[in-house]
């Protein structure tokens, strides 16, 4: 659930996008949209990305939306 101080992102240009976990874990904390996972049906909004951790090469597939969240992540790498 976002906060109040959500952002607007479009999930379009998300691709190669850095990130900062607001609160790391297991040394992950820089991460880069490495997919846009697209729905089954053409015209169905994107939903779903895939994250790398740069650390450990680990991939998390979560909703777009989270991202919006600035008490998980932050844009950028910091």
């Amino acid at each position: 659930m976002p906060d109040k101080t959500a952002r607007r992102l479009n999930p379009k240009k998300l691709l190669l996008s850095k990130w900062t976990a607001a609160t790391p874990q297991n040394k992950e904390k820089h991460f880069l949209v490495t997919q846009l996972i697209t729905p089954d049906t053409p015209d169905a909004p994107i939903e779903h990305i895939e994250m790398e951790a740069i650390y450990s090469r680990r991939s998390v597939i979560l909703p777009w939306q989270d991202l919006t969240d600035t008490g998980q992540w932050l844009q950028g790498w910091q």
